[in-house]
């Protein structure tokens, strides 16, 4: 079993990159992605814990109990909404990747001091370096805007949350700049890493809609689509596929594992019915660019 989409607390996830490798290793999870939003300050410690646990179980030299495929997802825009891109097998530690990261996470940054300011004005104190603190070495995300002010008794639930101030109408969001989907795909693409278009049905899109927006991407280099995903019902499953084979895109599936962030929602597994299977990963190792 594989699971193409995990996020660790360098992010928006409850669980260290570490946890995730034990978690995979005592699971049956042979190989996943780390893609946290927009940086890879969890790759190495995921790596490397893959690296000592292969030794502890001891495996054959060189071999891992657990694969940890370097990967991101990368948020951008589309026609007003938001459009995530992930990356897998990417070069993370190359430094014109990284320079880039760093420009998205300034722009993280901007936003979420303005956010802060907004709430400030509507009387709820959030200092931005308390909110960093709470969250160490993460991307603050609107999940964590959720959680302390659900810890601050201003809300009673994370959707209530949301719903009053963080949603994208609601008072105190404001919008990141983003970059293109093709231009994600670019950024991917000059890592040799595989840009997916991750978890398309849930852009609602009209078919047609869905449809060209992958034929944008896949003239800017798109090589796969993620088709197996925890939400999907059995026809939406098919319908991916369906576009992905129109396309001559790969499949991609993954979980989306947040941890606490989306109860109920397993690594590996989704809410009980996901299945990727290793087939899935070796058709995208093979196409890697190099």
């Amino acid at each position: 079993m594989i699971d193409l989409h995990v996020h660790s607390n360098c992010s928006d996830g409850s669980c260290s990159p570490k946890e995730l490798v034990e978690y995979a290793a005592t699971h049956g999870i042979t190989a996943f992605a780390l893609t946290d939003h927009d940086t890879t300050a969890g790759l190495d410690e995921a790596i490397s814990h893959a690296k000592i646990l292969c030794e502890k179980y001891g495996q054959t030299p060189g071999t891992n109990p657990v694969e940890v495929i370097p990967g991101i997802e990368l948020s951008t825009e589309y026609n007003g909404r938001d459009v995530h891109i992930i990356g897998l097998f990417i070069d993370y530690q190359d430094i014109a990747f990284q320079n880039q990261i760093n420009t998205f996470m300034s722009a993280r940054e901007e936003r979420n001091i303005k956010m802060c300011a907004l709430f400030e004005e509507r009387g709820i104190s959030i200092p931005y370096l308390e909110l960093k603190a709470s969250a160490p070495g993460a991307v603050i995300t609107r999940a964590h805007y959720a959680q302390y002010l659900l810890e601050k008794g201003y809300v009673k639930s994370h959707r209530e949350a949301f719903e009053r101030y963080l949603g994208d109408h609601a008072p105190c969001f404001v919008p990141r700049e983003k970059v293109s989907p093709e231009q994600a795909v670019s950024l991917i693409l000059a890592s040799h890493g595989i840009p997916v278009l991750a978890h398309p049905v849930l852009y609602h899109y009209s078919r047609i809609e869905l449809e060209t927006l992958v034929s944008r991407l896949k003239k800017a280099g798109l090589m796969a689509i993620e088709a197996i995903y925890s939400t999907y019902a059995p026809s939406d499953t098919r319908q991916m596929q369906a576009i992905a084979k129109k396309y001559d895109l790969l499949i991609s599936g993954g979980s989306d594992f947040h941890g606490a962030a989306k109860s109920g929602l397993q690594f590996g597994t989704g809410y009980g019915s996901l299945y990727v299977h290793e087939d899935v990963l070796d058709k995208l190792r093979v196409a890697r660019p190099m």
